[in-house]
């Protein structure tokens, strides 16, 4: 009943407008990691309200050691493309490849927009161009402090301090109220290169709002203590700079780390040295870094790779990719005499100025052992403090709890000690032990006035890109390429006539990674005579026509022979022709 006297429509606007409140309150806020829980990289992070889903990040996952001929990883998007008309946009943090690595992939199918600050723009658009999605793709170019409604979500992108510049971390508040922070990749760096200190004051503010959920990053959580500021580094490269005064100086990192690149050039500025940019990656990276003005070189101190030869060694600073040890790197290249322009020459100072990602270590030890072989003098880390990590250390871990109090927790970015250890340091910090989920890919965390809990799963997994082929090689094919590594390959070739059932040709064996055939003449006999035995007997039988038979039958007798001989499993293919 309207008690308005002149009958106006206003009670019931409030009385409508407090029912879609309570109806709004009544919805759940879904949380579903599909990666980044469990592993190192391929974060993405879905937020689903309703009829509208908003996603946080889309990384890549460097393959490992026994993922054969995969160039990267990416996160399985079976459920945001089966929801792809409900997906309001993608979130940003940072420029990072296990936060922006798998977005060209997951565009293909979807068409939404893209919301980051200025420096992720920048690398994410390269990535659009080399996959031809720069037309087709929506970028909002948002800053630190800048509120976005994105659907009926509200994003408010928040400064951070990372190992790249325009770092944020994101509140999203949903429809029904509930307030949630995802942290991305932070340490809190009193003295940051690039001048955008972590707004540690919006984050208390938030926390005396009062905050529902925090996902905060776990990758350093066992480590004590607070993690160095980047400048620390710089004060290394002086050193370096000092100490090799009259020889050439390179330093490997990653292309996205902008700050370690300004260091290496400031200093080779201080010391009169030309600086060479080398790897496509750092080129890309460079080069748009300093059309937005996040990397300063002065004028006629840039040359090309070709152009090192023009100047004494004491005149050269090279940056380079490789810091991975990544076997198509610049550096790789370099350790092993195959790089065009640039080769390692005894006395060369290399820094490789970053940590091993973990299944890494194998691969930067044999590029460390190659330049060492050379005649370099080599500095990595562990020998050197030739590094300082980009993410907090359980001390700033301590003083983001402190800062946001948050009522539920959900630890994010690391492998399932790092997440467990995060869930324990919450408890610590006063988070009630019921209200820290340690979740896994796929699983729903659901958030509403009644409750938190998970639910339920959804598609998730990893898909494996080789080439240009994306999901097309999957565990078996790995298991099959696993095989072929160790045990190799033999191919037995028989033909026979199809009407008669006589054998034309054969067996003949081929052996690839198996045995020297040359020298292994008595087994491939006795190889071609036990696959001529188990033809002959198919032939006799009374399925003569079911080949298919005929085939398992070579494979298992084969098998069986050469298990007993050799203690080994190649991968047997019969070849068998009929004409």
């Amino acid at each position: 009943m309207c008690w308005c006297e002149d009958g106006s429509c206003l009670c019931l606007r409030a009385f409508d407008e407090r029912r879609i409140f309570l109806a709004t309150k009544k919805n759940k806020l879904k949380v579903i990691a599909l990666g980044g829980l469990n592993e190192i990289g391929k974060n993405i992070t879905l937020f689903e309200y309703g009829n509208e889903i908003l996603v946080v990040d889309s990384g890549i996952a460097f393959p490992a050691d026994d993922m054969l001929g995969i160039d990267l990883v990416i996160p399985d998007f079976t459920y945001l493309i089966n929801n792809k008309d409900r997906v309001k946009g993608v979130v940003l943090t940072h420029g990072h490849e296990d936060h922006i690595g798998s977005l060209p992939y997951l565009l293909r199918d979807i068409n939404c927009p893209i919301y980051a600050t200025r420096l992720t723009i920048g690398l994410v658009e390269i990535k659009f161009k080399e996959h031809k999605l720069l037309d087709k793709v929506k970028t909002n170019c948002v800053k630190p402090g800048e509120t976005v409604r994105i659907g009926n979500f509200s994003v408010e992108f928040i400064a951070v301090t990372h190992s790249i510049a325009d770092s944020v971390a994101v509140a999203i508040t949903a429809p029904n109220g509930m307030q949630v922070i995802h942290t991305g990749d932070f340490k809190i760096d009193h003295t940051p290169v690039s001048g955008q200190h972590m707004d540690l004051q919006r984050f208390a503010q938030l926390g005396k709002q009062g905050v529902d959920l925090l996902l905060m990053d776990s990758t350093n959580v066992e480590a004590p203590g607070y993690t160095m500021s980047e400048r620390y580094v710089g004060v290394f490269f002086e050193r370096i700079f000092e100490k090799y005064q009259e020889n050439r100086i390179m330093v490997a990192t990653f292309s996205s780390n902008i700050h370690r690149i300004q260091q290496v050039v400031n200093c080779a500025v201080k010391h009169h040295r030309k600086v060479a940019v080398v790897g496509r990656s750092m080129v890309n990276t460079v080069k748009i870094a300093q059309e937005l003005g996040y990397l300063i070189i002065p004028p006629r101190v840039l040359i090309e790779p070709h152009q090192i030869n023009n100047y004494e060694d004491r005149h050269i600073t090279i940056v380079t990719t490789g810091s991975q040890g990544e076997p198509m790197s610049a550096l790789s290249r370099m350790a092993g005499g195959e790089h065009r322009q640039v080769g390692i020459r005894p006395g060369d100072a290399v820094v490789i100025s970053a940590s091993s990602i973990p299944g890494n270590e194998r691969s930067v030890s044999k590029v460390i052992d190659e330049l060492f072989k050379k005649g370099a003098h080599v500095m990595y880390d562990g020998q050197e403090d030739v590094h300082v990590s980009g993410h907090a250390k359980r001390e700033e871990l301590k003083i983001m709890h402190a800062l946001i109090k948050p009522k539920h927790f959900m630890p994010v970015h690391g492998e399932y000690r790092h997440l467990k250890m995060a869930k324990e340091l919450a408890i610590e910090m006063g988070v009630q032990k019921e209200n820290c989920f340690v979740m896994q890919i796929g699983e729903v965390l659901e958030l509403s006035e009644q409750g938190t809990k998970v639910t339920t799963t959804v598609p998730s997994g990893q898909v494996f890109v080789d080439g240009s082929g994306v999901g097309d090689v999957g565990s078996i094919v790995i298991r099959d390429r696993r095989i072929l590594s160790q045990d190799g390959l033999i191919m037995v070739v028989i033909t026979y006539c199809g009407e008669t059932r006589q054998l034309l040709a054969g067996p003949d064996i081929i052996s690839r990674g198996f045995v020297y055939v040359r020298e292994s003449e008595s087994l491939i006999c006795d190889l071609k005579d036990i696959a001529k035995q188990a033809f002959e007997k198919w032939q006799d039988s009374n399925k003569a026509n079911e080949w298919a038979n005929m085939k398992n039958d070579i494979k298992d007798e084969l098998r069986q022979y050469v298990w007993q001989k050799t203690k080994r499993s190649p991968m047997i293919l019969p070849v068998i022709v009929s004409v």
